[in-house]
C-alpha cells in the first residue's frame, strides 16, 4: 500500500508528461521538465507578480501539530496561521522546528503542506528546512534533538573522528531521513572556525581546523547534496555562517547585543574563509552570513565596515559574490530585522551597527549589500513599497526570485513535492542507521588519560557506582552498587560547564561564559575518588577546563554527545574509541583570556593539545 499524493500531470501534444502547475491545461516552459532549473526559473519569474517574488525573499518558522495538521497559528513560535503563510504572504519557505511525533505523521503534515502550496496560482512548491536534527542537542535557536531519526554524535563528534567517509554516511543517512519525511534543505553545515574557546555555539561546528573544517565540509557536502549536483534525492544545504563566525570578542554569541562584535587580535581573517572555499567548490546550495560585525578589520588595505556581515556589502558581495564566485543563495539569519518576544522574552533584532536604521533602511541595506533571502523574518509588504517607491529595483528582486527558484527546480518539487508515509515509517529510525550512529557515537570517544591501564572494561566482575551513567547500560560493566565505599570503580558523567543566563530569548539554551567546573562539583569528585578509582567522561560540546579533572580521575574521556549504551560500548572496547581532541584544552580561564580570539589553539601551556587521543584499546 501507498500513501503518496500523486501530483496531476498531463501530457502535452510532443508526448511530454508534465504537471500542469499554472492550471492552465499547457505546457508552459517553467513546467517543461526537459529543461534546465535555470530556464525554467527564469521562465517562472518572468510570470511572477511583484508580490509573488517578494514572498520567495523570506524563509520564515512554520509550525505542525502533533497530529500532524496544519498550523493555525496560535502556537508559540509562528505567528500566522500555514495557509495565511503560504498563500496569502507567498512565503514558501519554512523552516520547520517541532515536528509531529512518528514519521508518518511528519510526512503526512508535509504532503498537506504540499497539497496546500498546490492552490496557488503557480503550484509553488515548499521547501521545508531544519536545523540539524540528529543529535542530542536542544536548543530552539540552533538544533533539535535526534526524536524518531537516528542519533549521531554532535558534529564536535564527527569533527573528533576525522574520517570523511565516516561523514559521508552521516551526511547520506540524515539526507535519506529528511527527505523521506519532507525535508528537502539543511540549515547546515556550521563550518565556522571554533577559534575562541569560549563561543557557544562551537558544539556544531567540527572545531578550529582549518585543514580537518574543510575535509568534513567536503564530505559532509557530498552526503547531503550527493557529490555537489542537486537533484531530487537531494537535501539542499545552507552552509553557515560566513565569512567564520569563530571570532567572537569574549566567546560572547551575536544572538545577544553583549556578543555583536567579531575582532581578529592575531589577523587571520584568511584562515577563517578556507572552509567557505572549499563548500563553494563543492556546489553548497547556499550560504548564511552571521549576525556578528566585523570591529577594526582592514583587508587589502581597505577598512570594513562595522556593521553585521548581514548588511556588509563589501563581504557579501566583494568577496562572496565577485571574490569567491558563489552565485547561490544568500540568506541571513534568522530575525535581523525585527525585535521578538517569545516564551515571554525579548530579544532584540540583531542588526547590529545598524540598530539606528528603522525597518525599510535595514532592508535596503541588506538587499544591497548582496541578501537574497531573510530569515525569520515576514514582512513582504514592506519590500513590495520599497520597489514601488524605486528604494529597489525590480530587476534586483528578479535576480534573488531567479536563485531562489533555481533550487527548488534542482530538487524536483515542481514534478513532485510529496512524499509515502509508508516509506517514511521504514527510512526514518531504520535499524541500520540508528546501529550506525551508535556506532559513531562510541567511536567519537577520545580517551585522553588511563594512568592504571584500565581500559578496556572487559567483563562484569566487577562493582561500579555510577553517576549520570543509565544503569542499564552500566550493568553491563560490572554489578551496579549504591554507594563508592562498595565499589571497585566510580563512573561520573559531567555535562559541560557554563553559565546559566535567561534574561533574553534563546539565552537559556546557549552554554556561555566560564569554562571551568564548580569547585564544590570537583570537590565531590574528589570524595569519591578516596574510596575507589574515578572514571570521568567529560561532555565536551566546548573545550572544559579539564586540569582539575587529571589529578582526580584514574581515567578521563571526552564524549561529544553519546548516549549511555555508546559510552559503554567505547569503554568497554565493543566499539573500539578512536576520536582526538577537534579543539585543545586549556589550562585554565586566564590561558584562555590572554589568547588571540581568532587564531586556533594558542592558549598557553594546554592541558591537552588538539589532536590528543589514546586510540586502540580494543586490543589490550
Amino acid at each position: 500500500m501507498t500513501t503518496k499524493p500523486a501530483p496531476i500531470t498531463l501530457t502535452a501534444e510532443d508526448g511530454t508528461v508534465f504537471r500542469d502547475l499554472d492550471h492552465d491545461g499547457a505546457m508552459a516552459p517553467f513546467e517543461d521538465p526537459r529543461r534546465s532549473p535555470d530556464e525554467r526559473a527564469a521562465d517562472l519569474t518572468s510570470r511572477l507578480s511583484l508580490e509573488e517574488k517578494v514572498g520567495l525573499m523570506f524563509h520564515s518558522i512554520i509550525e505542525t501539530t502533533p497530529e500532524g495538521e496544519l498550523a493555525d497559528g496560535s502556537g508559540a513560535v509562528a505567528t500566522m496561521s500555514t495557509e495565511d503563510m503560504v498563500l496569502a504572504r507567498g512565503i514558501t519557505h519554512a523552516n520547520v522546528h517541532a515536528l509531529p511525533g512518528t514519521a508518518r505523521l511528519a510526512a503526512r503534515w508535509s504532503n498537506r503542506l504540499q497539497e496546500l502550496a498546490a492552490r496557488g496560482r503557480f503550484s509553488i512548491p515548499v521547501t521545508v528546512s531544519t536545523d540539524p536534527r540528529h543529535s542530542f542537542a536542544e536548543n530552539s535557536g540552533a538544533a533539535f534533538s535526534a526524536g524518531s531519526m537516528s542519533a549521531w554524535p554532535e558534529p564536535l563528534g564527527l569533527g573528533a573522528l576525522d574520517d570523511p567517509e565516516g561523514v559521508r554516511r552521516f551526511a547520506d543517512a540524515a539526507r535519506r531521513e529528511y527527505r523521506a519525511v519532507g525535508i528537502h534543505a539543511a540549515l547546515h553545515p556550521q563550518i565556522d572556525l571554533a577559534t575562541e574557546p569560549r563561543w557557544g555555539r562551537q558544539f556544531h561546528t567540527f572545531g578550529p581546523d582549518a585543514e580537518r573544517v574543510s575535509r568534513v565540509a567536503e564530505a559532509y557536502l557530498d552526503g547531503f547534496q550527493i557529490s555537489g549536483e542537486l537533484g531530487p534525492d537531494s537535501v539542499a544545504c545552507m552552509a553557515k555562517h560566513f565569512p567564520g563566525g569563530g571570532p567572537q570578542k569574549d566567546g560572547e554569541d551575536p544572538h545577544f547585543p553583549y556578543g555583536r562584535e567579531q575582532v581578529y587580535p592575531g589577523g587571520r581573517f584568511e584562515l577563517h574563509l578556507e572552509p567557505f572555499r572549499a563548500a563553494i567548490a563543492r556546489g553548497v546550495s547556499a550560504l548564511m552570513p552571521y549576525y556578528g560585525m566585523p570591529v577594526g578589520l582592514v583587508r587589502h588595505g581597505e577598512e570594513i565596515e562595522e556593521v553585521g556581515f548581514g548588511f556588509n556589502r563589501q563581504v557579501l558581495t566583494g568577496i562572496l559574490r565577485e571574490e569567491l564566485g558563489f552565485d547561490g543563495v544568500i540568506c541571513s539569519d534568522w530575525g535581523l530585522l525585527t525585535d521578538t518576544v517569545a516564551m515571554g522574552l525579548p530579544l532584540p533584532a540583531r542588526a547590529w551597527g545598524v540598530e539606528h536604521l528603522n525597518l525599510e533602511d535595514r532592508i535596503v541595506k541588506a538587499i544591497e549589500a548582496g541578501v537574497d533571502q531573510f530569515g525569520g523574518e515576514e514582512c513582504p509588504e514592506a519590500i513590495v513599497a520599497l520597489v514601488h517607491e524605486g528604494r529597489i529595483a525590480e530587476s534586483r528582486i528578479d535576480e534573488s526570485a531567479r536563485r531562489l527558484l533555481r533550487v527548488k527546480f534542482q530538487l524536483g518539487l515542481f514534478e513532485d513535492p510529496f512524499v509515502d508515509e509508508d516509506a517514511a515509517e521504514e527510512v526514518v529510525g531504520a535499524p541500520e542507521l540508528v546501529a550506525a550512529g551508535r556506532e559513531a557515537q562510541a567511536a567519537s570517544t577520545t580517551v585522553l588519560q588511563d594512568r592504571e591501564g584500565l581500559l578496556p572494561l572487559r567483563g562484569t566482575d566487577r562493582k561500579v557506582f555510577v553517576w549520570g551513567l543509565a544503569e542499564n547500560a552500566a550493568a553491563r560493566l560490572g554489578t551496579v552498587v549504591a554507594s563508592p565505599q562498595e565499589a571497585d570503580l566510580a563512573i561520573i558523567r559531567l555535562e559541560e560547564p557554563f553559565e546559566p543566563r535567561a534574561d533574553l530569548f534563546l539565552e537559556p539554551f546557549f552554554h556561555q561564559g566560564s569554562l571551568e567546573y564548580r569547585p564544590g562539583l570537583l570537590s565531590r569528585i574528589a570524595a569519591i575518588a578516596q574510596h575507589c578509582p574515578v572514571l570521568v567522561d567529560a561532555k565536551l560540546l566546548r573545550p572544559a577546563i579539564l586540569a582539575p579533572l587529571t589529578e582526580i580521575a584514574s581515567v578521563l574521556v571526552a564524549t561529544y554527545g553519546s548516549s549511555s549504551e555508546a559510552l559503554v560500548d567505547a569503554l568497554s572496547g565493543a566499539v573500539p574509541p578512536r576520536g582526538t581532541l577537534p579543539f585543545e584544552i586549556p589550562a585554565s580561564m586566564e590561558a584562555v583570556r590572554a589568547s588571540e580570539t581568532d587564531v586556533p589553539g594558542g592558549t598557553e601551556n594546554p592541558t591537552f593539545p588538539v589532536r590528543h587521543g589514546i586510540g586502540g584499546l580494543s586490543s589490550r
